[in-house]
């Protein structure tokens, strides 16, 4: 029978449980966490700031993953794939993540997941449908005797000086105060997308980065937040698979031309660039008139969800013009996150560990996006490895007492170093770094002058954030969201300075090419002052 956490002390005013393991998050990653560190013998307690199955940029969303059957095969594919990403990947990671993903996928099945099958009768594996997989996951959480508190974010971790030894935050619904003693706590809180508007991406606004960052846990990958999608314009969808059998036309209806004076035909990948340019000029209209009529009939049938914005206003996507944008994403598709050291998802900081896209993917893919297919066998993958080493971690642990005395260590957006004002609030903090993270003309193309200007202003909002930022009550998840995003912009920004070159997602327009003293990962540790290192050294693990 499953084990369940201990109520410690219990008001209407306040919620105290204790549990071997705490799991901060509710996508697939905190689930998968969740049930191994359950499966491997802990007591665990799940804190999602939503409701675990829908919230998250997978709940929304139709992807499909990075499935590599077992065989020598997966060698030649994981080395394909690594000569995409900027030389920063490393392949021994890659072969891991692609081994747990493939059996984790198997045991969806075995649980009984009902996986489409292909015309021979096989199971196809490879494609998960986020309503149905993350509703399936809830059941398995819960069936594994996990506590799970839904609409509890969390605000800041706990420490006992040794090692983090749980969390504490704010119920939304019931409005009382909690915290969870815990032996180990692993941080599956979602990338940040800086509030912009895109699938699933409510609560995505790096409180984990924060929370870990202040615990002294390190980031890498920051730099790279340059993934943008294509969407209609005035849309959260940012489903950028139809864009693939576009034409694109300005606002006069002239026809955007290409790099070779061709006119442009698929606004994916490489292509993406030409499509901001024209943005940064003026509105940007698109047609899906280069797809057949069977595959319009495979595209309306596989995503249905992209067409939902067409039909509410009357638009036929393949024979009218319609306005476009590019949405940024952020981390969420971009690869920064707390920095991974160890095969268990280990932050470096005893007892916390990282999980999904909380978790640095420049090991999986470097330089360049995971999109949906690698990202989603991260979380399958990472979370397992994250609850398994969290799990033994608060076994070694043994019975030690937890401490009367715990240190909460959450400060910008709870603690000011000053005294409160009025005049910095959370959403002019939130709006403030969105101008500096957002626009195409600074984010998608930067340069030095650009990210100078940047940084200086951040660093500005920072300390008004630092000294003055706090909420009362239920405000306060929304002034530390503001920290947590202000903290973010300005860690990508300062590290997308120190990264003189161009890689990836990272386009410098005064620095356009390689430069391969930059052909390693940049690490950023602390939060008010923090430093930025190169980890070349993480970079020599060969395959295996």
């Amino acid at each position: 029978m499953p084990k369940t956490a201990r109520a410690v002390r219990s008001a209407p005013e306040r919620l105290h449980l204790a549990a071997d393991v705490l799991v901060l998050g509710g996508g697939p990653s905190a689930a998968w966490a969740a049930v191994a560190a359950a499966e491997n013998g802990a007591t665990v307690v799940l804190a999602d700031k939503g409701y675990l199955g829908t919230s998250g940029a997978t709940a929304p969303s139709n992807t499909g993953t990075w499935c590599v059957p077992p065989g020598d095969n997966r060698h030649a594919v994981v080395e394909r794939r690594w000569q995409r990403t900027g030389e920063l990947a490393d392949q021994r990671w890659m072969l891991r993540c692609v081994d747990t993903a493939y059996r984790n996928l198997l045991q969806l099945s075995e649980w009984g997941y009902p996986f489409p099958s292909e015309d021979d009768g096989r199971l196809y594996i490879a494609n998960l449908r986020g309503p149905d997989y993350m509703r399936f996951m809830r059941r398995r959480v819960l069936l594994a005797g996990v506590t799970v508190l839904d609409h509890h974010p969390a605000l800041e971790l706990l420490s006992d000086g040794d090692a983090i030894v749980g969390a504490a935050g704010v119920g939304r619904q019931v409005e009382r105060d909690w915290r969870v003693d815990a032996r180990a706590v692993v941080l599956a809180t979602g990338g940040c997308a800086f509030r912009e508007r895109i699938l699933g991406s409510t609560g995505l606004t790096g409180d984990g980065y924060l929370m870990a960052a202040e615990a002294g846990a390190s980031l890498s990958g920051m730099e790279f937040t340059g993934k943008y999608t294509l969407a209609p314009h005035g849309s959260s969808l940012n489903k950028g698979l139809p864009f693939r059998w576009a034409s694109f036309h300005r606002e006069d209806g002239s026809p955007i031309l290409g790099p070779t004076g061709e006119p442009l035909r698929n606004g994916i990948g490489d292509r993406e660039e030409e499509v901001a340019r024209a943005l940064i000029e003026g509105p940007v209209y698109a047609r899906l008139d280069q797809a057949e009529p069977a595959l319009q009939g495979w595209l309306r049938q596989g995503q249905p969800n992209c067409f939902v914005p067409y039909d509410r206003a009357g638009i036929d996507p393949f024979n009218d013009l319609f306005r476009i944008t590019l949405r940024a994403e952020g981390t969420v598709r971009g690869t920064g996150g707390i920095d991974i050291v160890s095969d268990d998802c280990a932050t470096g900081v005893p007892g916390l560990y990282a999980a999904g896209d909380a978790a640095s993917r420049e090991i999986m893919t470097g330089a360049v996006s995971g999109g949906g297919a690698v990202n989603s066998s991260w979380a399958l993958a990472s979370g397992w490895w994250a609850g398994k080493g969290a799990s033994t971690h608060a076994r070694r642990r043994g019975g030690k007492a937890f401490r009367s005395e715990v240190q909460p260590l959450g400060q910008a957006g709870l603690r000011p170093a000053a005294s409160p004002r009025a005049d910095v609030s959370a959403g002019e903090v939130i709006e403030a770094v969105r101008n500096e993270v957002t626009p195409l003309d600074k984010n998608f193309f930067r340069s030095d002058t650009g990210l100078e200007k940047s940084g200086e202003r951040l660093e500005t909002l920072w300390r008004d954030v630092r000294d003055h930022l706090q909420g009362e009550g239920l405000e306060r998840i929304r002034t530390r969201e503001a920290a947590s995003i202000a903290a973010a912009g300005r860690w990508s920004i300062a590290a997308a300075r120190y990264r003189n070159e161009s890689r990836g997602m990272h386009r410098r327009t005064d620095l356009p090419g390689k430069n391969p003293a930059f052909a390693h990962r940049l690490v950023i540790t602390g939060v008010d002052d923090f430093r930025i290192a190169g980890a070349p050294e993480r970079l020599a693990e060969l395959a295996s």
